[in-house]
This record gives structure tokens, C-alpha cells and sequence, in this order.
């Protein structure tokens, strides 16, 4: 399990100098904490961190010293989508749910030859103890045909007795669409044809 250093926020200062000292805000909440904890992480840190994580990941949270398993539950970009600025955790607790969610990864894709692959969702809501957290969840295309889709029910996520899914089973996750490129002919050129 991947682990973050963070230390608890003054609030005395505000989150706009901590990003411009190169930091990045956030907070930990959960059932045993009241409130929340306000943290702060360095930016190079945070950034370092979600190269191999992001939202739904369990970490250990390592804040001022003290060991916490969490989950993140947010990621705040800037405006332009490329300096991550806030980060919420979930305390976890064990033998308590949590609503988290799954990154669809799609695999396969070269070899679907007729046809053009489709992903229609990116993420797919579930609860689940602390134990049966998911990630990523990999859908094969490499079998689909055109018109063929894979529902969320067929994906292990579904198939495990510890996962509450929240979204609906029937969802399409990923499909195979045909390729139209035939320019279709109008009238006028069908009437020079004659």
C-alpha cells in the first residue's frame, strides 16, 4: 500500500499562500474523527503521488507521524486541469462500509479490427468494507464484435459478494460501434449517375 506524508494545516493560513509556498490542501474525515483534520502535503509530493494513485485508491496516510489507512475520496485541479490543488481522505474504519469508486481501464483495444471501441463509463460507484476495495476495473474488449457491449453485471466488480455496486448492473461500461465513413450520395449526384 502506497503512502502519503502530510502534516496538519494551520488554519491561520489561508489555502491560496499555502498553494503559492508550493503545498497542496486537504482533509481527512470519518465516522471516529470529529469535523475533520485539515492537512496540508508538499506539491511535489502530491504530484508524485497521483502518478500511481488517485480518486479510490486506498493509502496509508502518514500525517505527522501517525499512521492512517484512507481512501481518497477527492481530487481538485486548477482551472486548467494540470496543478492538483486539494485532496480529501476517508478514514477507514474496519468492518464499516464506504461508497468509493473504480476506474474503468479498457485492455485489448488493438484488437478489435471492424468497428470502433467505445467507452461509455469512466468510473463505477460501489460500497464495500475496507478489504474489498477497488481500484481499477479491466474490461477486455479484444473479443467484441460490432454492436456488442460489456454490462457493469459482467465485470468481476459485480461478481464479488463483499461489493455493493451502486451503479446499475444493466449500465453499458464499453462497446463496439461500427465505423460509418460512406459518404452518402444525394440526389443530384444519383441523377448525373443516370
Amino acid at each position: 500500500m502506497n503512502t502519503l506524508k502530510a502534516e496538519k494545516r494551520n488554519m491561520q493560513t489561508k489555502a491560496k499562500k499555502l498553494r503559492r509556498e508550493g503545498y497542496v490542501t486537504g482533509n481527512v474525515f470519518g465516522r471516529e474523527i470529529e469535523g475533520s483534520i485539515p492537512v496540508q502535503m508538499t506539491q511535489k509530493e502530491a504530484e508524485k503521488f497521483l502518478k500511481a494513485n488517485g480518486k479510490g485508491s486506498q493509502i496509508m496516510l502518514d500525517l505527522d507521524g501517525e499512521q492512517m489507512d484512507v481512501l481518497v475520496k477527492e481530487v481538485d485541479y486548477d482551472s486548467m486541469g494540470s496543478k492538483v490543488l486539494e485532496i480529501d481522505f476517508q478514514a477507514l474504519v474496519s468492518g464499516e462500509m464506504v461508497h468509493s469508486v473504480a476506474e474503468v481501464v479498457i485492455h485489448n483495444q488493438s484488437k478489435v479490427v471492424t468497428g470502433v471501441v467505445e467507452e461509455l463509463l469512466d468510473e463505477i460507484e460501489y460500497k464495500a468494507l475496507p478489504s474489498a476495495l477497488v481500484e481499477k476495473v479491466i474490461v477486455d474488449v479484444g473479443d467484441l464484435k460490432v454492436g456488442e457491449t460489456i454490462k457493469v453485471k459482467d465485470l468481476d466488480i459485480a461478481k464479488n459478494k463483499d461489493v455493493k455496486l451502486i451503479t446499475d448492473p444493466e449500465a453499458d461500461v464499453a462497446g463496439v460501434a461500427a465505423v460509418h465513413n460512406d459518404v452518402p450520395e444525394t440526389d443530384e449526384e444519383e441523377a448525373a449517375v443516370e
